[in-house]
């Protein structure tokens, strides 16, 4: 085993330590690290993000769930449109993408390179929401409306079926912002949405790619040992702080990805 792969090990560990402290995060740093690191390309990469995060997850959301913090209802109601918009972008939307996006004079931005700045992109927007202090509302629990959350999934389904994330960096401000629960319940609500658009996202890639089971299963245990570990910690540290520092750590990675991609 060459430093390399060593490396991409302890960043395993790290992705579930983030996703148990927080939720969501986890494939912000499992796509560049697969990519930058490993050297694998984003259509896989992605895909092994969603196996990594939805197995971590699964896990998390049971740590969760002894704690109380899961509210499965809701939980529920953001996962059905959410994990067929993801399905269906992972099987069908993915591998339709042409391999040249487009040409202009020497310059041809790639399929590769499209989903990375895409990727990029909603880092940006998941560092925002993430940095920005939100105050709780616990007056009205009530939620919204069946059908905004149908539509609400679907779209954050789609985003996280390309970018090959399990949408825990989204859904944790959305289930806040739009669901109206309190932002400890919103971080373990939201594994149990990862978990099953991940999964079944992933379904959607087994049949169009080769997976390396015997590195992608490793990687898993590892993960699934920091989230654990980050469920743990979660006891001793300040939540809203972690995740402000962490926004920050996402928005100058999303900055490198672009210049990278780019450049």
């Amino acid at each position: 085993m060459d430093t390399t792969q060593i490396l991409g090990y302890v960043g395993a560990l790290i992705v579930g330590l983030i996703l148990g402290l927080i939720g969501g995060g986890g494939s912000i740093l499992t796509v560049p690290l697969l990519v930058y690191l490993l050297g694998y390309n984003p259509v896989i990469a992605t895909a092994y993000s969603l196996f990594v995060v939805g197995t971590s997850s699964m896990v998390g959301t049971y740590q969760k769930h002894k704690k109380g913090l899961v509210d499965f209802k809701i939980g529920l109601a953001f996962s059905f449109p959410s994990f067929v918009a993801v399905y269906l972008s992972r099987r069908y939307l993915v591998p339709g993408i042409p391999d040249i996006l487009f040409n202009i004079g020497d310059f041809s931005l790639t399929k590769d390179m499209g989903i990375m700045i895409f990727f990029a992109i909603i880092m940006i927007i998941a560092s925002y929401s993430m940095i920005k202090n939100r105050k709780e509302n616990r007056e009205n629990s009530n939620g919204q409306p069946y059908y905004k959350t149908f539509i609400q999934g679907l779209i954050i389904g789609t985003v996280t079926g390309i970018i090959g994330a399990g949408g825990g960096f989204l859904y944790v401000p959305a289930l806040v912002l739009w669901a109206n629960i309190p932002m400890k319940k919103a971080v373990g609500t939201s594994l149990i949405i990862v978990t099953i658009n991940s999964i079944i996202g992933f379904m959607g890639d087994v049949q169009t790619l080769h997976i390396e089971w015997t590195f992608l299963l490793l990687f898993t245990i590892i993960s699934i040992f920091g989230i654990i570990l980050g469920v743990f910690l979660s006891k001793y540290i300040s939540g809203q702080k972690l995740k402000k520092s962490f926004g920050y750590f996402i928005l100058i990675m999303a900055t490198y990805i672009i210049y990278k991609e780019l450049k």
